[in-house]
């Protein structure tokens, strides 16, 4: 072979990889989006009439908004619309202590590098079987038959619900966890509970906290879904407005769900910043020699 016959192989251009396979996904996603469209069997030709029925309905429920307040009888829709979601407040609140509570030693158990693999494998289904049922049905199928209607076991239907979320969530932050800590401490003798306690928790404390404040977000809504089936908060008034069409107070209701959520969302935001990150602010602008010096 000669040296020109060398750089002519080296210099050729290597063949297009094939794009068959990419291609084959590409088709098998659509197929799927079609099956689906087909399977859900909707009636998509009354999408171009959502639009105009959506702006008739919004202008019967922003009738009693804009009404006054403070006369009768929306003044007594209001404090009933408040007193509701107060309600929803709670139950979302003692539903998530619940979940916070219990989820921390299944997360640990659930913890490949915490727990035994046996023990590993069947809590983890556990909290799977959890996360598999639905906060409305875990209230309608066991809650309210066992603790009537009312508050109670929307509470308690919103705290089994959260305990398989952050459970598996709390596994996941305590398998990401710096090894050096650990491996200090056993060196120096500590005793596995002692390596929990004092290497562990101390990391992955922060960013649970995160997470319980997180599912208190979600957990304020589930709390609105499960009053229509007559588990408390401000879903069962809505429930029994919106059979009677009574659409001033649907409306009412609405806009107090909506601005007591973005409130709570805002100041667990700003909570969840301050505990991931301490408070500390990134500085924009950019930093001279003089500011070192």
């Amino acid at each position: 072979m000669t040296a020109a016959t060398a750089t002519g192989a080296r210099t050729e251009r290597p063949k297009r990889p094939s794009k068959a396979r990419y291609v084959a996904l590409e088709i098998a996603a659509l197929v799927l989006v079609v099956v689906c469209l087909i399977g859900v069997d909707a009636k998509w030709a009354r999408l171009l009439e959502a639009p105009g029925e959506i702006w008739n309905y919004l202008g019967l429920m922003a009738r009693g908004v804009f009404q006054n307040p403070f006369a009768d009888p929306y003044a007594e829709y209001w404090t009933t619309s408040f007193e509701f979601m107060f309600e929803s407040l709670a139950m979302a609140w003692v539903g998530t202590v619940i979940g916070a509570l219990l989820s921390v030693p299944f997360g640990f158990l659930a913890a490949s590098n915490v727990a035994p693999a046996p023990v590993v494998f069947v809590v983890r289904q556990f909290l799977n079987a959890i996360r598999a049922i639905p906060d409305v049905i875990l209230a309608i199928v066991i809650m309210v038959p066992i603790f009537g209607l009312g508050p109670l076991p929307g509470a308690l239907a919103i705290g089994v619900g959260s305990i398989g979320t952050l459970g598996k969530l709390t596994s996941e932050v305590i398998e990401g966890i710096a090894t050096g800590p650990v491996e200090a401490l056993r060196s120096s003798g500590a005793r596995p509970l002692q390596v929990l306690r004092w290497s562990v928790l101390p990391q992955v404390l922060p960013e649970i906290v995160a997470f319980w404040l997180y599912r208190f977000e979600v957990n304020i809504r589930a709390s609105a879904i499960l009053g229509v089936v007559g588990a408390g908060g401000i879903g069962s008034l809505l429930s029994r407005v919106f059979d009677g069409r009574d659409w001033d107070r649907v409306g009412i209701a609405l806009v107090v769900i909506i601005g007591v959520t973005m409130i709570v969302d805002q100041i667990s935001a700003s909570l969840r910043h301050r505990i991931i990150t301490g408070g500390e602010r990134i500085e924009s602008t950019p930093r001279t020699l003089a500011d070192f010096s």
